[in-house]
């Protein structure tokens, strides 16, 4: 019994000893802060979590849904005829004579050559994904559905600053054209009567270009199929007018002014100049007097020529058939701009020897040369059609990316009323026609165009990812009652197997649920099977971030430093050389994963090379850009982000939608009925 005393005592005591030192611990102030650091620090890593998962989320497309708001009236050729209208704009009338003069010479039809190729390779990523996802919202949509809500809104934010910018810079350069059939007497009167000298702003207001804008931007909300007509017979004008400049120029060319010499430049010019002058100047002679790097540049250049047929993608809901009419829009309307830009290159450089052509206007000096002087006349009609359909292709997808963003609840909201009898976006319409009217009347866009060269290289360059990523994830295309529908993405992260797995599991439905395997670094490079898994979508979805830090890294050395890596300086060689073997042992990665099998009408060849090389090149583009033109683009993403989580981070319905399938239960009632119905 002492015994038993003892014991119960000597455990009162060590209770009693416990209560003091939690007591002194409670009271301690190191304790305390201790205790609310971490609990603190515990609730922000939960939010920071939260809140990551917000900026990631990706839309879910339910094709089960009900039909388009949009009126489904446009026709294949409608598609071609608006992506050949807006790429075929007044570059063809300008941009030759410019390249072939101060950059590239006869070669100008190699630079045009490059460019289209660089181009198709951006508009198969395009096509492949119009025909997966046929809905409004070209590469803002592709982006929400691949990537995620943050990268979707800077695509959507971005694209519409190159639309309006574009929309505003067209509308002036059809002013100023007809102001010069008219010998200037519209610039002369505005310039005495309402001169602004004012930095950033024109010279004056162009009325011209203000009325242009607002009575396009009636004509779009009046209705699609007339928009659709309007635009379908400018551009046939400016097609014949382009046939007729590329036969008459063929006709009167000479093949000698593809193989011109430092002699024939000082009997033309008149000049008495040294060979290092002329060299200089000129260029050393022939098919490419300015050499390789002469035709890169000039190919650059001519990439823009080709920006616009990315509109035909916003017409997803506007199409009678957009899984087949937009990859065969996008890629006709590449072909035929290509053979315009190649022919009258070609045509302009055999009439006149090239360092004699204007750079404002060579088509009308091109047949002066020859002695046709009234064909100046034709190419001016031809010029104003092509700078109509131009702005037209400009105006027409901007209104459309406004809605898919309002109505996703990242834009305002209002913004995506549409009207009842016309079925198009009329608020969004209205509003971006007065924006872009406001801009060609007041601003010069000379310092802004390259403003949208940054939005639609980065719309590129993410829908190549987006190609990249989602031919390689379990998630799959399939059929149901005869048409392609569009299955949710399966998350990216790894399926946790039990011990004792073997780390290979196939689930029954094999048609939504991807097989489970445990991440090995072996899978990098030896998959275990033929089809994508939640494993392998996650090692492409990562790689393929990892190589486009890679890209960017490697293009802003190039672009900052290319001349030294090429003469071998080690200081700068030896980082792009580096950059460029983790490059390819990403790209190695990637090709070792399997691909998706699912059957669609349109296909990216040549998995990953092709997405990949148009990265590159997209990147590279971007990384060409000046200074002050970044900095105008951090200034304009500063504003939507501001708009973004002030308002479309709270409104997004994708948001609202996950916080329904949380409050859901897991079955319905009808669920559970037809759940109690099923026989065993």
């Amino acid at each position: 019994m002492a015994q038993q005393h003892n014991s119960k005592a000597d455990r009162r005591n060590i209770v009693r000893d416990l209560i003091v030192i939690l007591k002194t611990a409670l009271n301690s102030r190191g304790f305390f802060f201790f205790a609310v650091k971490s609990s603190l620090a515990l609730i922000t890593m939960k939010q920071l979590v939260s809140f990551g998962r917000k900026l990631v989320r990706r839309r879910v497309m339910d094709f089960n849904q009900e039909e388009t708001r949009f009126a489904r009236c446009l026709s294949t050729l409608d598609l071609i005829a608006l992506g050949v209208g807006a790429t075929l704009g007044a570059g063809v009338y300008v941009l030759a004579g410019e390249v072939a003069r101060e950059k590239a010479g006869p070669a100008i039809v190699l630079c045009f050559l490059i460019a289209a190729l660089s181009s198709v390779l951006a508009g198969l990523c395009y096509a492949e994904f119009g025909a997966r996802v046929p809905k409004t919202g070209s590469a803002y949509l592709y982006s929400y559905v691949t990537v995620g809500e943050i990268w979707a809104f800077i695509t959507g934010w971005n694209l519409i600053l190159s639309y309006v910018i574009g929309t505003a810079s067209v509308a002036r350069a059809w002013s100023s054209t007809f102001d010069n059939l008219v010998e200037q007497k519209i610039s002369t009167y505005f310039k005495s009567a309402m001169s602004m000298n004012v930095p950033a702003l024109a010279k004056y207001p162009d009325v011209f270009a203000l009325i242009l804008i607002m009575l396009l931007t009636g004509l779009l909300t009046f209705g699609v199929n007339e928009s659709a007509l309007v635009n379908k017979i400018f551009t046939g004008i400016n097609l014949v007018v382009l046939g007729f400049v590329i036969i008459s120029g063929l006709a009167k060319g000479d093949i000698k002014n593809w193989n011109l010499t430092q002699e024939d430049y000082l009997f033309h010019m008149n000049k008495t100049m040294t060979e290092g002058e002329i060299e200089k100047a000129f260029g050393t002679g022939g098919f490419a007097p300015f050499g390789f790097k002469g035709i890169l540049s000039g190919a650059a250049t001519c990439f823009y020529a080709f920006v616009g047929f990315d509109c035909i993608a916003t017409t997803s809901e506007e199409a009678k058939n957009p899984m087949r009419s937009i990859p065969i829009g996008i890629v006709a309307s590449l072909l035929i701009c290509f053979i315009a830009y190649f022919g009258v290159s070609a045509a302009l450089t055999l009439m006149m020897p090239y360092f004699l052509l204007d750079t404002n206007s060579p088509l009308p000096e091109a047949f002066q040369y020859v002695h046709w002087d009234p064909a100046r006349y034709i190419v001016a009609v031809g010029s104003l059609c092509a700078l109509s359909t131009s702005l037209l292709g400009s105006m027409f997808p901007m209104p459309r990316v406004i809605y898919a963003m309002a109505e996703d609840g990242l834009l305002f909201r209002f913004l995506s009323r549409m009207h009842e009898k016309t079925k198009t976006p009329m608020i969004a319409t209205i509003v971006s026609g007065i924006v872009a009217a406001l801009m060609a009347f007041l601003f010069d866009l000379a310092a802004l165009v390259d403003l949208m060269s940054i939005g639609t290289l980065l719309a590129y360059t993410l829908v190549a990812v987006c190609v990249l990523i989602l031919r390689y994830q379990p998630g799959s295309l399939s059929a149901n009652s005869g048409d392609l529908k569009l299955v949710e993405l399966e998350r990216l992260e790894k399926s946790d197997t039990t011990e004792g797995d073997s780390g290979d599991e196939y689930n029954q439905d094999t048609e939504t649920k991807p097989l489970k395997e445990r991440f090995s670094m072996r899978l990098l490079i030896f998959p275990r099977c033929d089809q994508p898994t939640n494993t392998s979508g996650m090692i492409v979805y990562g790689t393929t971030a990892t190589i486009s830090a890679l890209f960017t890294a490697l293009c802003a050395v190039l672009a900052l430093k290319g001349e030294e890596v090429i003469a071998g300086e080690l200081v700068f060689m030896i980082p792009a050389v580096i950059l460029a073997i983790l490059s390819i042992v990403c790209v190695v990665i990637i090709w070792r994963q399997p691909q998706s099998i699912e059957s669609i009408s349109f296909k990216v060849p040549l998995l990953p090379i092709l997405p990949l090389i148009s990265i590159f090149v997209n990147v590279y583009l971007m990384m060409q850009l000046d200074g002050p033109t970044w900095i105008r683009f951090t200034v304009w993403m500063a504003i939507g982000f501001a708009i973004y989580f002030c308002y479309g981070l709270k409104n997004s319905s994708e948001g609202a939608n996950d916080s329904l399938k949380k409050k859901a239960p897991i079955f319905s009632v009808d669920e559970e009925s037809e759940v109690e119905g099923m026989t065993p």
